[in-house]
């Protein structure tokens, strides 16, 4: 099984422009992210649309693809960057990891996760989810929830907080019943990646703005996994000084 880690990384953040440049301990977030993923996964590629983003990454010995500065999804952007690099490089890649490139600090158990749920043959799309422990994170619409049947098949994404427990005060909600929050981390088998990618925006989609109700509403199956480990994303200028703080 040949993966493949794919970085989506652009310029234009709304809320923090130049984000995968931003200096974290004398390395750039990109790099940061590049390296962690490189200790478990051999194929990594940065997706970009940025010539300073290509350029940095060149500079530390990555792999870069430029892709078109119209995606509007990093799903999108790996679907692109994985035909051109796999044509340039006469390959073919089973399962594409699809990495936030604004996790600087990402754990190698969750690609070591994501890789494993792949060792079922009928795994079409994979994600991460954690536990919540603090009640606070359960009414929080920027830590998006997800409920999954018993195979851990997820049957839903959402902002809200899901499921609404009856007959109980909502301080109290993560003491009587298990809520998890999603890891925005992807894993896709190769052809399926093709195929979401062609899909219609939905419904579901729009109303959550989480594009992985898209696939649920198209059928597509995603398998979930349960992590203890903390993903720390950094989407802001004050997120970033908040982790500068904490580390240096």
């Amino acid at each position: 099984m040949k993966v493949i880690g794919i970085i989506p990384a652009r310029y234009g953040s709304v809320r923090f422009p130049g984000k995968p440049l931003a200096d974290i301990g004398g390395k750039t977030m990109i790099r940061r992210v590049y390296e962690n993923s490189a200790e478990v996964l051999e194929n990594i590629i940065v997706a970009t649309d940025d010539r300073l983003i290509y350029d940095e990454v060149v500079s530390f010995g990555g792999k870069v693809v430029m892709t078109s500065a119209k995606h509007k999804s990093g799903t999108d952007r790996c679907a692109e960057a994985l035909k051109k690099y796999e044509t340039a490089e006469n390959k073919v890649f089973d399962i594409v990891i699809n990495i936030q490139g604004d996790e600087p600090f990402l754990h190698k158990e969750h690609l070591q996760k994501l890789i494993t749920c792949f060792d079922d043959s009928k795994t079409e799309i994979a994600t991460l989810v954690k536990k919540i422990n603090i009640n606070e994170d359960i009414f929080n619409p920027n830590k998006p929830k997800v409920v999954f049947d018993k195979n851990k098949k997820a049957i839903y994404f959402s902002r809200s907080a899901i499921p609404y427990l009856r007959n109980a005060e909502k301080k109290e909600w993560h003491l009587k019943h298990n809520y998890f929050k999603h890891i925005g981390i992807y894993a896709y088998r190769r052809d399926i990646l093709k195929k979401i990618t062609n899909l219609d925006i939905s419904g579901l989609e729009i109303a959550e703005s989480l594009e992985q109700n898209r696939w649920i509403e198209n059928g597509f199956k995603i398998k979930t996994d349960i992590t203890d480990k903390e993903s720390i994303s950094i989407d802001t200028p004050e997120d970033l000084e908040r982790l500068l703080k904490k580390l240096f």
